[in-house]
């Protein structure tokens, strides 16, 4: 079965965010547990908590169906003692933020080496950054989410996620989200049925379907393999529908949170019964 949603608001208060997420006809969302772009949030109350885990049976979707972003400002490949250690304890806030709401993944961008050292050490470090995290949770399984390969970032490739599940030692609590417009614009191409067979074979060979926990369903503003993270509606851009309807009939990505990070939350209901019509009787 496939579930569809998108990365709703949990301005409020995180209990808000089932709330959002019923109202576009989501099966699944994802959710920021705290605001991203600060390194230090007050604490989950008792209250948000309760609440939170009753709007969630109330709306009818599952734990494992909700995909929480880390903050943008962690870096878990970061060269330098101090940044690093800074990005590790917010990330592992973070899972444990998880851990207090039920929740069983946590989405991340692997990080940036900055030009501070190589791409092989830095992806080295990341993998560290995850063994030191998921020792001190449980429950929680850290989800590498490719990208698109702006700037210093990592993960632009599937040699590089397979890189760092390799070093993860409980890889029972590692998996991958697929963003396929950041798979797009780091050169995997996705615009018709044959280029979707020989991009997820690919990644079949590289990393393997076993570890795909998530996906990001976006289309693309930029053209293939240009490197650039900038997402467009879904049919509106360079990889068009056919992906989509690929993605919507291979069973292969049954079972886990799909949610749009798509330019125009006005369009996410729109959107959501599009890829659902796209499922073949």
């Amino acid at each position: 079965m496939k579930y569809v949603g998108a990365h709703v608001s949990a301005a409020g208060g995180v209990e808000n965010a089932p709330l959002n997420a019923e109202k576009i006809g989501a099966r699944a969302f994802a959710l920021f547990t705290k605001n991203q772009r600060q390194w230090v949030a007050k604490p989950l109350t008792g209250e948000s908590i309760t609440a939170f885990k009753a709007n969630m049976e109330q709306v009818g979707i599952a734990p494992s169906q909700v995909l929480p972003h880390d903050s943008y400002l962690i870096n878990l490949g970061h060269a330098e003692a101090e940044p690093l250690q800074k990005s590790r304890h917010a990330f592992l806030d973070e899972m444990q933020r998880c851990e207090q709401l039920g929740l069983t993944l946590l989405n991340f961008h692997p990080g940036a080496h900055l030009n501070k050292h190589s791409e092989e050490q830095s992806l080295a470090v990341v993998a560290d950054s995850i063994n030191w995290a998921l020792e001190q949770t449980s429950g929680v399984t850290a989800v590498i989410e490719n990208t698109a390969g702006q700037g210093t970032n990592l993960g632009y490739s599937f040699e590089h996620l397979a890189a760092i599940i390799e070093r993860v030692e409980d890889k029972t609590r590692v998996g991958v989200c697929l963003d396929t417009c950041h798979t797009f614009t780091a050169g995997y191409d996705l615009r018709t049925f044959d280029a979707c067979e020989a991009t997820f074979a690919e990644f079949e060979r590289i990393v393997g379907f076993n570890y795909l926990r998530g996906m990001h369903l976006n289309d693309s503003k930029p053209e293939l393999g240009s490197r650039v993270d900038r997402h467009d509606s879904i049919g509106k851009g360079k990889i068009g529908l056919e992906c989509f309807r690929y993605i919507m009939n291979d069973a292969r990505f049954d079972e886990i949170p799909m949610v749009l990070e798509t330019i125009d939350e006005g369009l996410w209901a729109e959107e959501i019964a599009l890829l659902y019509s796209m499922v073949k009787g």
